[in-house]
């Protein structure tokens, strides 16, 4: 379970490390459509998806839109509350049953302040977020609807077998009737 960016880290950081963080994380089983974080809180941890599906999302118009998927041994958390501390217009579902790792930010923190050469594994680790996050908004702002969705299945093939259309439809930012003539076209 050790994310891809940590995997040229030297073995014997890299143990230490894994420890000194498997002692400030709890691991979960959660149902499908389990809400691990609800729109309005401070988001106070940081996931690690094991295994299955979460997706971020919040409300517009009343519709909710997908802004994040993460999927097996991918990180997830409502970044802007997670760092900033204040209220997240986002919410964290689970799309699949799913085994959960998550970290408490003030824990983060007490282990940063007692371990600090831990502070770059956690900027990378966050960095990875960041970097979803900013890629879908590149993929907004630059492609078509089509090359969007390509651009998805690309990243993630088996995601349209695994999560609702509507899902990928909002991610991508068309209706469902357009992504079933996106996906007509295949």
């Amino acid at each position: 379970m050790i994310p891809e960016q940590f995997k040229h880290i030297d073995p014997f950081i890299l143990n230490h490390l894994v420890s000194d963080f498997r002692e400030i994380t709890t691991v979960n089983h959660f149902p499908k459509h389990h809400l691990l974080h609800e729109e309005g809180t401070i988001c106070k941890h940081l996931y690690f998806i094991e295994t299955g599906i979460a997706r971020s999302f919040y409300h517009k118009d009343g519709k909710d839109i997908t802004a994040h998927f993460a999927l097996s041994n991918g990180g997830i958390t409502a970044i802007d509350s997670f760092i900033q501390r204040k209220k997240s217009r986002y919410n964290i579902e689970i799309l699949e049953d799913a085994v959960v790792h998550s970290m408490v930010h003030d824990d983060i923190h007490a282990l940063l302040d007692q371990k600090p050469v831990y502070e770059k594994f956690v900027r990378l680790f966050l960095e990875q977020i960041y970097i979803d996050l900013a890629e879908r908004v590149e993929d907004l702002l630059f492609y078509n609807a089509k090359e969007r969705y390509d651009n998805l299945m690309l990243k993630n093939p088996s995601l349209s077998q695994r999560v609702n259309l509507g899902h990928i439809a909002s991610y991508i930012g068309v209706t469902q009737e357009t992504l079933s003539r996106i996906r007509a076209q295949k």
